[in-house]
């Protein structure tokens, strides 16, 4: 991704854009998800239930801590050890985050990436990101641009060039405090 498509994804988000973009594994569609107006959207063009709820990915554990409880420093420790990287974890969330994001839970889903376009998106945005796969909800994962402008047409604001990382599937999801496995790579 060029200094320029950053600067256009920022620009879109900022308005209230829907953006898609690779990551770790295919391309994820993504919004700021302090756009509630966005987020519901990109749920309806997902045809997900917001009770499922959504991920939301950074560039760095300090972009993701003001949607979160305060995280004991063992925690915190290990999670510098995993971070960045392909695990998505989920930590508890404060009541002010919304149902829109911690779906029906008391858990908020959250990754650093180590994908260096979806990180260096995060980092021009200043924050981070709302990332679910791009794919209508039980459908395949799209893994290319040209796929995501044919399934979603118009509904996606901006689509962004790159190639997805080198994953064979989706992130795990582990609960962060009990290391629960709550999705073994599958598509949602």
């Amino acid at each position: 991704m060029t200094r320029n498509d950053l600067n256009h994804a920022t620009r879109c988000l900022a308005a209230g854009g829907i953006i898609a973009y690779p990551s770790e594994f295919c391309f994820g569609l993504g919004c700021d998800p302090r756009d509630h107006r966005a987020v519901r959207r990109l749920l309806a063009l997902k045809q997900r239930p917001w009770s499922k709820g959504l991920i939301l990915i950074a560039d760095h554990i300090d972009r993701l801590l003001p949607w979160l409880e305060p995280l004991p420093a063992p925690l915190r420790e290990r999670l510098q050890h995993l971070w960045p990287g392909p695990h998505t974890l989920l930590l508890p969330a404060p009541r002010r985050v919304s149902r829109w994001l911690r779906g029906r839970f008391e858990t908020l889903a959250v990754r650093v990436t180590a994908h260096p376009g979806a990180a260096a998106l995060c980092r021009s945005a200043r924050g981070p990101l709302v990332s679910t796969s791009a794919n209508r909800s039980g459908r395949p994962p799209l893994r290319s641009a040209g796929q995501v402008r044919r399934e979603f047409g118009d509904g996606v604001d901006l689509v962004l060039a790159g190639r997805c990382g080198g994953l064979q599937r989706p992130t795990e999801i582990r609960h962060g405090i009990t290391g629960e496995l709550v999705r073994a790579g599958a598509v949602t």
